[in-house]
């Protein structure tokens, strides 16, 4: 057999070795043509008719460092080598670039014209000055940044495929922005895109939460907005300082697209405020939110959860929030493991009334737990994926969920009308519900109702979100997967919303995932990041660009969740700079309950690290963090009121500063508190840059005139605060407080 898919599997990174490269062609740029065949295949050529013109070409085999050079996309060049080694032998051929308008046919022939694939067509593009519309709306005092010289429209086969333009940059302009960012805080001399991905650790330049919309800080301050859910590509004064260059996917099926483009003028804050009102106001999450979590995948029975939550309590340190994240049986994501009941074979959701729980299980007793944790004061939040697993095979209620959903169309679909099968490397086939449909939506979340509306449960933990891939899906609304698939985090996360709020409850779910408007379906976290001192400075960056994008909600695994325990030092330097972010929380992955345990409890670490100083060191952040809770939901409030994250870079409160971007690690929490937290390992003490205000250092009570540096000695266990003056009276006395 030959195989050929020539737009690959939609990942968007990801080459594969059996599509064309790339998928559609342009002018100027060389073509490889991708085929896998059975290892009984001899030889592959392929019959080109270019122009009316045929030739017949070789194909030659790719050798296995060949392909290693050729396939990108982090995590799953795994599932590439494993697909080679199964037994499928990759071949390729290359063409010369071929000018705009030229036509390509082709197909492939194999073993002497005994093997051949269907033809396929494909139109080479081309730049042009027209092909539709560049809608721009200027709100606020906002000038035309557009050079109109730089539009165009790429095309092929009468329809378009791509829109570019530039928009001016000055010398002392610095962008900010596009969603949540790990790699910088100003992205000027970068280059990046905009499309949801699970990169799974070591994100780089890839982004679980981004958002085709940025801040420009500079003398005269503006930012932007593309209007569109597709992907979009920038080049931020990369090829040329002063030019950021924009690239938007289009609709190849209409004839003269319309793509919006919104420009706002002002400061930081009236530029975010002015995305908000246009994406949706963020929404504020109940102040439970604001105190410490806790959280380790290997919590996956009752008598572990109630042995760590009391664990934390004898040590002294308090509880906000308990995440359980191994509570389900895994197929169907609302049983609880070992719960017995009958299936109802037609998909109807249960009631607490019909499940069995039996006393030697993993949950013996789930509403007896929740009772326990809410008179403890402690809320629960339970983990939830957009799946329904189909490997293995599924039996029970799994099995009878499985063909209601193909039964009656309630997945995702893809461009033949079958059901999507998630194509990521995590659940691999699994069915993703399609929640562009009422009915499916409506389906999905009463499966889950009795857990809120009979247990308790406070919150859920939306992980996933970024498994949708490929153009070709089909989504209930009429869409394809080149408008949804960006939406999809955010459709997800608002559908739990509306059943708890449904159930009477303020709604909260956890999300790693999101997009344009994520800021309304709070609250975010930075994904999964090894315990290393690069992770953790690269969450920071990801804390401070996720809220210049309007996110305010949000917190990271502190000291990372995943591989090695992190040393004594980085989890105490994590635990203090995460006692002062939005959301602070440990958590964990799971390690097959392997001795020694991994759990990122702070009693863990520190009997693993042999250091009782991280014992105090958590102890002593976790009570500050108590004791912030009525300054940060006040904060929270005022952010959303007034444009300024909160957790927020020090440009937005001194744009015109230039030495803000030499501190790019510092920043402010709320208006009142300057967070300067150690970066490096073995760091005895810090530069501070304190801008232009009367500070006060929030330990030692020194009072500063800004700007100026600082120079404050920082030994483990302790973070560089300093306090407004004129917060002085409320904030200080939080801190002389062990």
């Amino acid at each position: 057999m030959i195989r050929h898919r020539p737009f690959g599997l939609g990942h968007p990174y990801r080459l594969e070795l059996d599509q064309r490269v790339p998928a559609r062609p342009i002018e100027g740029e060389p073509i490889e043509l991708r085929v896998t065949t059975d290892p009984s295949v001899d030889d592959v050529s392929v019959e080109l008719t270019i122009d009316g013109q045929t030739r017949a070409l070789p194909l030659k085999r790719v050798s296995r460092d060949q392909q290693r050079r050729q396939v990108g996309g982090g995590h799953l060049d795994a599932a590439a080598a494993r697909e080679t080694e199964s037994g499928r032998i990759p071949w390729s051929a290359r063409l010369d670039p071929l000018p705009a308008g030229t036509t390509i046919g082709y197909r492939f022939i194999g073993d002497a014209g005994r093997l051949r694939t269907r033809r396929c067509d494909v139109g080479v593009a081309g730049w042009a000055t027209t092909g539709g519309r560049l809608a721009l709306d200027f709100v606020g005092p906002a000038r035309d940044r557009l050079d109109a010289t730089s539009v165009a429209w790429l095309r092929a086969d009468g329809g378009p495929l791509r829109l570019r333009f530039a928009l001016g940059l000055a010398a002392n302009e610095h962008v900010i922005g596009f969603g949540e960012r790990f790699d910088h805080l100003d992205q000027r001399g970068r280059r990046l895109d905009v499309v949801v991905f699970e990169q799974y650790k070591a994100q780089g330049d890839r982004s679980y939460l981004p958002m085709p919309f940025a801040i420009v800080v500079g003398d005269a301050g503006w930012g932007f907005h593309v209007r569109t859910s597709r992907r979009t590509w920038y080049d931020v004064g990369s090829t040329d300082p002063s030019r950021l260059w924009v690239e938007v996917e289009l609709d190849p099926d209409e004839p003269t697209p319309q793509v919006g483009l919104a420009v706002y003028g002002g400061s930081p804050d009236e530029v975010l405020a002015a995305f908000w009102r246009e994406t949706g106001e963020p929404l504020i999450a109940p102040d439970w939110v604001l105190r410490p979590w806790a959280s380790s995948n290997e919590w996956n029975t009752e008598a572990r959860v109630r042995a760590e939550v009391a664990r934390s309590l004898a040590e002294g340190i308090p509880i906000g929030v308990v995440v359980i994240e191994a509570w389900s049986d895994e197929t169907t994501f609302s049983a609880f493991r070992d719960a017995q009941y009958l299936v109802n074979e037609d998909g109807a959701p249960h009631r607490l009334a019909d499940f069995t729980f039996p006393p030697d299980g993993a949950w013996p007793d789930p509403r007896g737990l929740i009772e326990w944790l809410h008179g403890l004061g402690i809320k629960l939040v339970l983990w939830q994926i957009p799946l329904h697993r189909a490997r293995p095979a599924p039996s029970g209620q799994a099995r009878a969920d499985r063909d209601t959903m193909v039964a009656r169309g309630y997945g995702v679909r893809d461009a033949g009308g079958r059901p999507y099968r998630n194509r990521g490397w995590w659940f691999p086939g699994s069915l993703m519900p399609d929640f562009t449909n009422p009915e499916a939506r409506a389906w999905w979340l009463a499966k889950r109702r009795y857990l809120i509306d009979e247990l308790g449960v406070d919150g859920f933990k939306t992980d996933g979100g970024e498994h949708a891939w490929g153009h070709d899906l089909r989504y209930a609304d009429g869409t394809r997967g080149d408008v949804s698939n960006n939406r999809y985090p955010n459709l997800y996360a608002a559908a739990y919303h509306e059943l708890m709020v449904s159930c009477g409850r303020e709604p909260v779910t956890f999300s790693r995932a999101g997009f344009t408007g994520a800021a309304s379906v709070p609250c975010h976290w930075a994904g999964d990041e090894d315990s290393t001192w690069e992770a953790y400075r690269a969450s920071i960056t990801a804390g401070l660009t996720a809220g210049a994008s309007g996110v305010l909600f949000w917190g990271f695994d502190l000291a990372g969740f995943s591989g090695a325990i992190p040393t004594a030092e980085l989890y105490q330097r994590a635990a203090a700079m995460a006692a002062l972010c939005p959301i602070m929380q440990y958590h964990s992955e799971f390690n097959h309950h392997r001795r020694p345990s991994n759990d990122r409890t702070p009693w863990n670490i520190a009997e693993r690290t042999a250091d009782p100083r991280v014992l105090a060191t958590f102890r002593r952040y976790a009570r500050l963090r108590e004791r912030l809770v009525p300054y940060l939901a006040a904060q929270a409030r005022i952010s959303a009121a007034s444009g300024k994250p909160l957790m927020r870079a020090l440009c937005f409160d001194w744009p015109e500063d230039p030495m803000v971007w030499e501190h790019t690690f510092e920043y402010l929490l709320g208006d009142d508190l300057l967070v300067a937290p150690v970066t490096e390992p073995g760091t005895i003490s810090v530069e501070v840059y304190l801008p232009a205000e009367r500070w006060i250092d929030a330990w030692t009570g020194e009072r500063f005139d800004g700007p100026r540096l600082v120079r404050r000695d920082v030994p483990i266990g302790d973070i560089a605060v300093f306090v407004r003056e004129s917060a002085a009276v409320s904030l200080l006395p939080l801190f002389s407080e062990q």
